[in-house]
């Protein structure tokens, strides 16, 4: 019997465990999904000059801003967090296609301004951006 105990033991395992094959595609299929909105970037090109109407200029975008200490701006009136929605409704004329900005101080937390988007688009809006000042290079 000892004999055939140990080569039962030895015996190695012919089936493929793909479980932690799928965890890690999961992981990574939601952090390619995450990520990719952000990668967009476009090169510098040179445009043409036209006589045609720019589209949907006629609706100021609305600029919320969020300082190094947390506080919002709406435009340049101070709002708390629960205002937030309402104020904007009302500087909108309920419009939830009005174009918003948020405008994020440099030295604030991140998971702070995507808390405030996130707030703005729970509040029905779908046009919300970031904005983000363009680095002064030192060739041009």
């Amino acid at each position: 019997m000892g004999i055939a105990s140990r080569r039962r033991r030895k015996r190695l395992m012919a089936e493929i465990n793909v479980t932690p094959f799928v965890d890690v595609m999961l992981v990574l299929l939601i952090i390619f999904m995450v990520t990719s909105p952000m990668m967009t970037s476009g090169v510098n090109v040179d445009l043409p000059k036209t006589d045609a109407r720019p589209v949907n200029t006629e609706t100021k975008p609305i600029t919320v801003s969020i300082k190094a200490d947390g506080s919002l701006y709406l435009g340049d009136t101070p709002v708390t967090p629960d205002q937030l929605i309402a104020t904007l409704k009302t500087a909108s004329n309920n419009d939830s296609s009005h174009r918003i900005f948020v405008r994020g101080d440099a030295h604030i937390d991140y998971g702070r301004v995507m808390q405030v988007m996130g707030q703005i688009t729970e509040g029905g809006f779908t046009h919300v951006a970031l904005l983000a000042q363009q680095p002064v290079s030192a060739g041009h």
